[in-house]
């Protein structure tokens, strides 16, 4: 519907976005948070008014709200909105709202708006959504040249304004093994960048960008956060002016020339994501209840799988495989994995690699023998494959060296011994998608775990030398979404040497993502924690690895590696043809139990408590209706007070009375002396366990005790 007031009120899913539309600017949002119920005209216009600042003799000095896309002509000097031009003309570009409409629907709240530059021949269109399923906030922007003179998009960032008590920022870093590092740091005046230029949004990507009153945590303090749906290059930013505005904002990163707009064409930016909440916990679950509410989030319970590759990587062949299908439908597997090396001349990581095709020294019918004894067993089955990428020793590169990313210089440095093939090549992707679909449907493959080991570099697009690194991701999201629509039923993981291309815009195609090749419980309890900021239990990939970690060559018992791996879509990688008796007995006890509480653990809301001591950890899932939950009381290393002492107990209802029992699924409670009531148990009010928590356990560093609550 068309909009006739200056002052429009998006409400959906708990959260209130009020935004002016007077005098044809661009929208400004005035307030992006907390549901302010309803509101009449006149109180409408109360807020937009009372969100102005003094007026003064400059709109540089004494700046208005500023539009969701800052302009020059406005007085703006942060980031720009949008940068490019026309061989240096049409850079200042003035866009004037031209109409604006509202529709409100079961699933949002939508305000889209257009705007005009007819001086420059540009148009620009914006959509403003409120997700009702979640209470995300999400906007994106589409350019479009009417002028005969080509225009060059070199940028076009959005952002959302965040208020003055948002002091203090948050983002991840990391590196391979050890993603999703938090970090924190004053919201000083100045700009606060974080960019991914490898074709991906990379290890060290930040996921999201927070800002928050001093001190927020899991449970309190109001913090807000902005993330980018891209799979590409990308910058995220957090601003602050002199004149106190504050602001997240995102976009697409872009190499030179990689937008050039001709007379009529038009550029769409990704979304760019939109959370907020009473700490870090209610911001996190408006991504999770998004992701559950998608037609991508898989359906019915998530199979518990055994990957080959810490067991055996690229030695295989198909009696061991059998073998190793056999003990895992023993333990309780549901899904089994063939990882790398099944393809011809793959026996280690410099060659082969685009050769999509079985290697019938090993797999002397292929591989569909195998894959029908695994259903026979009762899995289904899965396979590897890295389809953006090449070794130059293989046939695909040496028929097709124009298939490869080449600058001008070669294919450039390699990286894994491998380079990237042009996926923005018609043949190239082609053959890539036959290829692939045509062993899903022979074989029957289930599942694909879809790996991306190289960043994109000198990312040129042959025979031009053209920047092809957007128009890669476009391809990899085309490849994914026909692979899905010829096989419906087809799951595929996101892996990019470990947790690389995370991301609500892979996730509107994946149904796992794989955040670390770190199996290292000691690890992966804070990557599992930080990648939960967007990614819900059930779609990361949490996998029991080998008593001495493969990346880290630290030891843990089978009770702390299984424990830290129930949380998510469980995966086992040890080599269970080699394990003894006792270890697969474990195994098959820990998989029994989380099957037994999947439904629990990958439905509830994810819950931390913020604890004082650094060294521990007190985490867990609460079901919506909050009548049961399951909390992992860890130690990560030697405390600074030893006992930790008592410990509140988050996200239950204050008036209801729990049970709170510790649980041991397989083995016995921990050694030494321990609280009295760890025994047997103890029943109390929510408000009381809240309020005033229990004593801990007293537990060496990397260990932890399962607690079950249960309403009675």
């Amino acid at each position: 519907m068309r909009i006739d007031s200056d002052n429009v009120h998006l409400r959906a899913g708990g959260t209130s976005v009020v935004v002016q539309l007077d005098q044809h600017r661009l929208p400004r949002i005035v307030h992006w948070g907390e549901d302010l119920g309803e509101l009449s005209d006149e109180a409408l216009r109360q807020v937009a008014l009372t969100a102005q600042p003094a007026v003064g003799d400059s709109a540089v000095t004494y700046p208005q709200p500023v539009p969701v896309l800052g302009q020059l002509h406005e007085g703006w000097l942060g980031r720009p909105g949008l940068f490019g031009d026309s061989g240096g003309r049409r850079w200042a570009p003035v866009f004037v709202t031209t109409e604006a409409d509202l529709s409100i629907t079961a699933e949002r709240v939508a305000l889209r708006v257009t705007a005009r530059d007819d001086a420059y021949g540009l148009s620009l269109g914006l959509e403003l959504e409120v997700l009702e399923a979640s209470g995300l906030v999400r906007q994106r922007a589409a350019l479009r040249n009417d002028h005969a003179e080509s225009f060059r998009v070199e940028g076009l960032e959005l952002a959302l304004p965040v208020p003055a008590d948002a002091d203090e920022l948050l983002d991840l870093t990391g590196r391979w093994s050890l993603e999703r590092v938090p970090q924190r740091r004053a919201f000083d005046v100045g700009e606060w960048v974080r960019a991914s230029r490898g074709g991906k949004p990379g290890l060290e990507h930040t996921l999201l960008l927070a800002a928050g009153q001093p001190g927020f945590g899991f449970r309190s303090g109001r913090v807000w956060a902005t993330h980018l749906a891209w799979s590409g290059n990308q910058i995220l930013a957090a601003e602050r002016t002199p004149a106190n505005i504050r602001r997240l904002s995102a976009m697409e990163g872009l190499a030179p020339a990689e937008v050039e707009l001709a007379e009529a064409d038009e550029y769409v930016t990704p979304w760019q994501y939109g959370s907020w909440g009473d700490g870090l916990d209610e911001l996190a679950a408006r991504f999770h209840r998004h992701l559950r509410a998608s037609a991508a989030h898989p359906v019915g319970p998530r199979p518990v799988l055994v990957n080959t590759w810490e067991a055996v990587y690229f030695e295989q062949d198909v009696d061991s495989l059998l073998r190793f299908a056999e003990e895992a439908a023993a333990i309780g597997a549901e899904r089994f994995v063939v990882d790398d090396g099944w393809f011809v001349g793959r026996r280690d990581d410099t060659t082969s690699l685009g050769d999509w095709v079985v290697d019938l020294e090993r797999w002397r019918d292929g591989l569909k023998p195998l894959a029908d004894r695994v259903r026979e067993l009762g899995m289904d089955f899965g396979l590897w494959f890295e389809p953006e990428m090449v070794n130059l020793d293989s046939r695909l590169a040496r028929e097709h060296p124009e298939w490869i990313f080449d600058a001008g210089h070669g294919p450039g440095l390699a990286s894994r011994h491998q380079h990237v093939l042009d996926l923005g090549h018609p043949d190239a992707y082609a053959y890539v998608l036959e290829r692939m679909s045509e062993l899903i449907g022979e074989v029957g493959i289930a599942y694909v775990k879809w790996d991306h080991n190289r960043y994109l570099l000198d990312a040129g697009h042959t025979p031009s030398g053209r920047p092809g690194l957007r128009a890669q991701t476009l391809a990899a999201y085309r490849l994914m979404d026909e692979l899905h629509r010829r096989h419906p039923r087809l799951e595929i993981e996101s892996c990019a040497s470990g947790g690389g291309r995370i991301d609500l815009g892979v996730l509107e195609r994946t149904q796992r993502v794989w955040p670390s090749d770190c199996n290292d419980p000691h690890e992966r309890l804070e990557i599992q924690r930080w990648t939960g900021l967007l990614v819900p239990p059930e779609l990361q990939g949490t996998h029991i690895g080998a008593e001495e970690s493969h990346t880290t060559h630290r030891s843990h018992p089978m009770a702390y590696r299984a424990e830290k791996a129930i949380w998510g879509h469980l995966g086992v990688e040890t080599d269970l043809i080699t394990a003894d008796e006792a270890t697969k007995a474990a195994l098959a006890g820990w998989i029994a139990f989380h099957k037994k509480h999947r439904a629990l653990l990958h439905s509830g809301v994810s819950v931390h408590a913020d604890l004082t001591e650094s060294a521990a950890r007190l985490e867990g899932v609460v079901t919506p209706t909050r009548g049961e939950a399951f909390f992992a009381f860890s130690i990560t290393e030697r405390p600074r007070a030893w006992p930790v002492g008592r410990v509140g107990i988050p996200g239950l209802d204050d008036e209801r009375e729990y049970l709170v029992e510790a649980v041991f699924p397989v083995g016995s409670p921990p050694h030494g002396a321990q609280p009295p009531w760890l025994s047997n148990g103890t029943t109390l009010p929510g408000r009381v366990l809240r309020l005033v928590g229990l004593e801990m356990p007293s537990l060496d560093p990397d260990r932890s005790v399962l607690l079950h609550v249960r309403e009675v």
